[in-house]
């Protein structure tokens, strides 16, 4: 299983890239597998101000939907438009082409 050491991850397997004062938000290789094949994320959120833990949107498999959360306070800044194409991006490069959000932090 791939775990990239520059990222920090959640209990909930959302991972959490810091630059400077943004972020850019995913699931882990561990959630995307559990999921199994992702066929849409749903995110809209954009421009809203979020709390660590609140609900920035969904992902939904073959088999399930299951939520997103925050894993610190921002302003989701940036859906990544990739996904409304191909939301299996997520399944195949979890920690680079399949990020979902990306954040300004409000606090660190």
């Amino acid at each position: 299983m791939n775990v990239p050491d520059n990222l920090k991850f959640t209990k909930d397997h959302e991972w959490l890239k810091i630059e400077g004062d943004e972020a850019f938000i995913g699931v882990t290789d561990y959630a995307q597998s559990q999921l199994g094949d992702i066929v849409f994320v749903d995110v809209d959120t954009e421009g809203e101000t979020l709390e660590k833990e609140e609900t920035l949107g969904t992902i939904e498999a073959v088999k399930t939907v299951s939520d997103v959360y925050m894993p610190i306070a921002g302003e989701v800044l940036e859906f990544n438009e990739k996904l409304e194409e191909e939301a299996e991006l997520i399944n195949s490069d979890p920690y680079g082409d399949g990020w979902i959000v990306k954040i300004k932090i409000t606090n660190p």
